[in-house]
């Protein structure tokens, strides 16, 4: 009778590397897609007090956003330590509100500018004066729409944070 001969090299054929170029890419693509890129570098301390009834915007592109609160620290030796206004990426005073209202109306189609609404995100350590001021040059420039962006929760289950 014959024997058979059983081949006992333990070696692994060599992994093919053809198709991980194409992987590469797929992943790169995948995460260009899927990342968005911050809009805003905040400048200001901006903890955002609890609200126990929130509802959430559906239209984020129709909303312009205004920080306030006092500078972080690495501009506390420029602006001090009182509350500042920052638009976009910049600190503003009061009379810039109008000009950053009427540059994102522009920014936008016709049709789109009645549903734009201002978002005021506060400093929960904030004076509420400037709030008022702010609310203030914003009637001026008719912009009505204005909402107040908070964390959802209770308060008093918060206080230890």
């Amino acid at each position: 009778m014959a024997k058979f001969n059983k081949k006992k090299s333990g070696d692994l054929p060599a992994i093919s590397t053809a198709s991980l170029p194409d992987i590469v890419f797929m992943l790169l693509f995948f995460f260009m897609v899927a990342t968005t890129m911050r809009e805003t570098t905040l400048k200001i301390e901006n903890h955002l007090p609890y609200a126990d009834q929130v509802e959430k915007l559906e239209k984020k592109d129709l909303v312009m956003y205004i920080y306030i609160g006092k500078p972080t620290e690495a501009f506390q030796n420029q602006f001090g330590k009182e509350a500042r206004i920052q638009l976009n990426d910049k600190f503003a005073d009061l009379v810039d509100i109008r000009s950053f209202v009427a540059a994102e109306r522009a920014s936008k189609r016709e049709e789109l500018i009645p549903l734009l609404t201002v978002a005021l995100k506060v400093d929960e350590a904030a004076n509420m004066g400037i709030v008022s001021d702010v609310k203030q040059e914003l009637r001026k420039e008719n912009a009505l729409k204005i909402n107040y962006t908070t964390r959802k929760g209770d308060i008093s289950s918060n206080k230890g944070n």
